[in-house]
């Protein structure tokens, strides 16, 4: 029998997950109900994935989804995350910023243990979330966890590091040094992968942080560079498209539903 699915958001993201649904890569499930906020693009997406409009909360887990995959906003793990897990449906997180809120994160924690769900922080653009989770199991002090996001000087020109002559620059030039907890308190809604990250490894207090402009870049390229008495990890991700947040979500799910799981 398949599992049923729900979607928080009628974005990108939310397409190319309900997409692989569709497409069969995601055989094991059927798409039930999308949440949205815009009453008219929400129906625009039930109608072609063939699943329930739903613009309230309370309708929506009336679906009795067994898994929920949240692709909308920092926002919606919020107002939502809670509720999800007390109905008893399993909650990915892509919006991983939000539970910068601790006492928020630790609620949700608390919530999912009373009813037997489980909070999945999708890897994003970054992943790799086993091997800083078993660097760290590894090591009896904590791991030195450093990552590094190259951008596009017109990316960073839509940021709070953007400075004068930026979009000029030759040279790749590093525009923030700092932690994730920092950059989060700062830019909170584009560096939810690195939140996400340091919530997989060294946290987000010691997890260091930079972002180097890069003229003539595009896409995402995130590396994790990972020590400890043990171990040591360099991981470079590059992606061309943001869309593969999503398929970490299906990845997830896939795992989710199959008698082989991949860590």
């Amino acid at each position: 029998m398949k599992k049923k699915l729900a979607l928080i958001g009628c974005g990108y993201l939310s397409q190319t997950i309900a997409q692989a649904v569709k497409s069969g890569s995601l055989a094991g499930y059927e798409l039930v109900a999308v949440l949205g906020r815009n009453p008219i693009r929400t129906k625009q997406f039930a109608d072609y994935f063939n699943c329930t409009p739903c613009t309230d909360i309370d309708a929506f887990m009336a679906l009795k989804p067994e898994f929920v995959a949240e692709a909308a906003s920092a926002v919606s793990v919020t107002d939502y995350c809670e509720k999800i897990l007390a109905a008893g449906s399993h909650l990915i997180v892509l919006s991983t910023a939000a539970f910068a809120d601790v006492a928020l994160y630790q609620r949700a924690i608390a919530v999912a243990l009373k009813n037997n769900t489980k909070i999945y922080i999708a890897g994003g653009a970054t992943g790799g979330f086993n091997l800083l989770q078993t660097a760290s199991f590894m090591s009896s002090t904590p791991i030195d966890v450093t990552i590094t996001s190259k951008k596009s000087p017109g990316f960073i020109a839509r940021t709070p590091f953007n400075k004068e002559g930026l979009m000029n620059i030759t040279e790749p030039e590093r525009v923030f040094s700092g932690t994730a907890k920092e950059i989060i308190d700062i830019f909170p809604y584009v560096f939810n992968v690195i939140y996400a990250t340091s919530l997989a490894s060294a946290g987000p207090k010691a997890t260091k942080f930079n972002i180097d402009a890069v003229p003539n870049f595009a896409g995402d390229d995130y590396r994790i560079e990972v020590k400890g008495e043990q171990i040591a990890l360099d991981l470079t991700i590059k992606s061309g498209d943001y869309a593969i947040a999503a398929w970490s979500v299906v990845s997830i799910l896939n795992n989710a539903a199959s008698p082989v799981v991949f860590m």
